[in-house]
């Protein structure tokens, strides 16, 4: 991408991860999460910041998206989708504010409540770049490849992967989606008029350990990477994400969506709405960020805490592996030659 400007030329490469700033989304939307309280998750992040004397909420500009929690005093009409129509105007939400940031040149850090707007940050990141191809790095416990056809729940926060595959996985029925909902599903996975916005073979999973028969069937069925603690623990973060990135290397873009299910429930804190056992430590989620920001596609991190029980634990597990990855997050900035 080359712009001029004042007598200047302005030169600059999309994979040179041009950003001039980071700025940080504060997302409290919980209307897709099964348990309620995750909007608490991202206030308690940056409360445990200031406890600790961190200054990245200080030292970052911070854009909030308005939520539609207020939905979850209605009744809900769509059983297979759960308060979709409110979901459709989050992703929307959050769509614009990522995208309007990449477009600004600066790096978006997306701090969400729970795990289903995603699915809106990867629209953002289409809308700013609709033809670059963009990888994902999706460090979680579970693969969230759920469609409405699918869903043991119809909670959205198991679907927005297949939300950005477009991908219903109707091979795998157990539901039979009203039309209503049928309709915001397809105006979901059409935010900003990109569809499918990410293929298969450009997603790496890393800690993914609790999935349903239908999601396994997706998995098999396109071959998906996946990284177990097991493996991760066996070769090391370190040989890992070097994989990792050589998977993704045809990608000109990576996203990188960091859920705290991913850490081990037993050793952190049950502080998510969906903990799973024999998950990473602490420690490794940190050192397996930290080595994919040293790649210079990384252009945007998304971190979804919830829920604690350990006087808030996971809020202060996230605080300090924030505190550690925001000075590794690559800033490069333009060079200037006089014309």
């Amino acid at each position: 991408m080359i712009g001029e400007r004042n007598g200047l030329c302005t030169v600059f490469t999309i994979d040179a991860n041009f950003m001039s700033e980071i700025t940080i989304v504060k997302n409290t939307s919980e209307i897709a999460a099964g348990t309620r309280g995750a909007s608490l998750g991202v206030d308690a992040i940056l409360l445990a910041a200031l406890n600790k004397q961190y200054d990245f909420p200080q030292k970052h500009s911070i854009e909030v998206i308005e939520d539609e929690n207020a939905e979850l005093f209605k009744e809900n009409t769509t059983k297979w989708a759960k308060n979709i129509k409110s979901v459709v105007k989050i992703y929307e939400k959050v769509a614009n504010t990522v995208s309007n940031i990449l477009q600004n040149d600066n790096f978006p850090l997306v701090i969400a409540g729970d795990h289903a707007s995603s699915g809106g940050t990867i629209a953002g990141i289409k809308k700013a770049f609709p033809e670059k191809k963009l990888g994902i790095v999706w460090i979680d416990a579970h693969a969230d490849l759920h469609s409405p056809y699918t869903t043991p729940s119809g909670n959205l926060h198991g679907m927005p992967l297949a939300v950005s595959l477009g991908e219903d996985n109707v091979a795998c029925q157990q539901r039979i989606p009203d039309e209503s909902t049928l309709e915001q599903w397809n105006l979901l996975k059409n935010i900003g008029n990109i569809q499918p916005k990410i293929q298969p073979d450009n997603i790496v999973f890393f800690a993914v350990r609790d999935t349903e028969a239908p999601e396994d069937f997706l998995r098999e069925k396109y071959q998906i990477r996946s990284f177990s603690v097991e493996e991760i623990r066996e070769k090391g973060a370190v040989v890992c994400t070097k994989e990792a990135l050589e998977r993704l290397e045809d990608c000109d873009l990576i996203y990188i969506s960091y859920d705290v299910d991913s850490m081990d429930c037993d050793v952190v804190s049950k502080g998510t709405g969906t903990p799973v056992p024999n998950g990473l430590k602490p420690e490794e989620c940190t050192q397996i960020i930290s080595q994919l920001l040293e790649s210079s596609k990384v252009f945007c991190l998304e971190v979804n805490p919830m829920l604690d029980n350990k006087c808030n634990l996971m809020a202060e597990t996230a605080a300090d592996a924030l505190n550690d990855i925001i000075p590794r997050i690559k800033i490069i900035k333009e060079t200037e030659y006089l014309v």
